[in-house]
C-alpha cells in the first residue's frame, strides 16, 4: 500500500491527507479523486448502512454521496473543518433523506390503502338517500286506509297478483283494484311524485 501512495507522488511513504486530495480534485485531478474514493468509500458506506440498514439502498446512497463529493468539492473549505467531517456530513444527510423519503412513501401508500377501504362518497350518499326514501314511504303508507295499505304492501312489496291479494284479503277483485289505485294515488301525492 505504501508503494501505491508513494507512486502517487508523496514523500516519505505517507500519503497526502484527504484535505490535500480534495484540493487536487477541485483542480480537476481525476487521479486524486481515485485516492479520495479509496479513503472515503468504506467509511461512507459504513455510516450510510448504519442509518439505512438495507445493503442495496446503502450502496446506492453511498454512490450518490461520492458523486456529490465530486460535484461539490470546490465548496470544501479546510479552515471550516476536517475533510472527513465534510464528507461524512454529506453521507449522513443523504442517508437521513432516504429514510425520510421511504417513510413518506410508506405513509402515502398507507393513506391510499385507507382511502381504498373507505366507501366512495356516492355510495354513502346513495345509502343515506335510500334510507330517507324508505322512511318517507313508510310515513306515507301510514296515511292510507287499512285496506289500501294492505293491498299496496301485498301487491308491490310481496309481489302478489291482484287476484291473489283479493283472495288473501277476502275482498272482491274490483274492490282490491280500486283500493290499490286510490292507495297509489295517495302515495304519489304524499311522496311528491309528479305524474
Amino acid at each position: 500500500m505504501n508503494e501505491a501512495v508513494h507512486v502517487a507522488g508523496t514523500e516519505g511513504g505517507a500519503g497526502p491527507d484527504l484535505a490535500e486530495l480534495l484540493t487536487e480534485v477541485a483542480r480537476g485531478d481525476q487521479d486524486a479523486f481515485a485516492e479520495v474514493y479509496d479513503q472515503i468509500a468504506g467509511p461512507v458506506l459504513g455510516l450510510v448502512r448504519s442509518v439505512l440498514r438495507d445493503p442495496a439502498q446503502s450502496e446506492e446512497v453511498a454512490q450518490e454521496v461520492l458523486v456529490e463529493v465530486w460535484r461539490t468539492v470546490a465548496q470544501f473549505q479546510p479552515d471550516k473543518g476536517s475533510a472527513m467531517s465534510w464528507v461524512m456530513t454529506f453521507a449522513h444527510r443523504r442517508a437521513v433523506d432516504r429514510v425520510r423519503s421511504a417513510q413518506a412513501t410508506s405513509d402515502r401508500e398507507h393513506r391510499a390503502a385507507l382511502l381504498d377501504q373507505t366507501p366512495a362518497f356516492d355510495e354513502v350518499t346513495e345509502a343515506v338517500e335510500a334510507r330517507l326514501e324508505r322512511e318517507q314511504v313508510r310515513r306515507c303508507l301510514r296515511t292510507l286506509t287499512e285496506l289500501q295499505r294492505q293491498s299496496v304492501v301485498l301487491a308491490y312489496y310481496r309481489g302478489l297478483t291482484y287476484r291473489e291479494v283479493a283472495e288473501l284479503l277476502a275482498q272482491p277483485l274490483g274492490t282490491v283494484k280500486t283500493r290499490l289505485r286510490d292507495g297509489l294515488i295517495r302515495l304519489r301525492d304524499c311522496l311528491g311524485v309528479t305524474a
